[in-house]
């Protein structure tokens, strides 16, 4: 008796993984998201989606975050003064890091060209910007706000010049 619910159980087990390792099976490929490889993304969010709702709020926080600020109220730095507050940034540059990603991904990127470059520069700076978040380094943590802020003035100026003069517009 205990030989035959052993191997009931075995069975059930049996069956158990064999439904899991078909739950995990790779979905149906699907249309123009699928790369080379046979794997799909999910693109649903446009390009501006991604900036507005991930990239934007992202970058907002860590050059909101790095630096310092001299007014008539005194001298104000902005840089985090907790570890935690340090750990929040660099887990925002990690987000930088992989909205270059998102950007590059079949689906949203606009050519194989400069909006590569752009998308792998922007990963490369959040990177800069993880390591000096991670090693407190209030100098490279501003340089690293510098390159992103760089990156996407760049890519803005190629492919989306508008961008660029609504920020003249508000300087006015």
């Amino acid at each position: 008796m205990i030989k035959l619910k052993v191997s009931m159980l075995n069975s059930v087990a049996l069956l158990a993984g064999l439904s899991l390792l078909a739950a995990c099976s790779a979905p149906e490929e699907s249309d123009s998201n699928t790369a080379s490889t046979g794997t799909s993304f999910n693109t649903t969010l446009d390009v501006a989606q991604v900036m507005t709702l991930v990239l934007e709020p992202a970058s907002d926080i860590l050059w909101d975050s790095g630096g310092w600020v001299l007014d008539a109220a005194g001298y104000e730095e902005l840089y985090p003064t907790t570890d935690e507050g340090w750990d929040y940034v660099r887990a925002q540059a990690a987000v930088v890091v992989e909205s270059g990603n998102m950007l590059a991904l079949p689906g949203r990127a606009l050519d194989n060209d400069a909006w590569m470059i752009y998308s792998e520069g922007l990963s490369s700076a959040g990177m800069l910007a993880m390591e000096a978040a991670a090693a407190q380094n209030k100098e490279d943590f501003f340089q690293a706000g510098a390159q992103i802020y760089s990156v996407c003035s760049a890519c803005h100026q190629a492919y989306s010049p508008d961008i660029l003069d609504v920020f003249d517009e508000e300087a006015d």
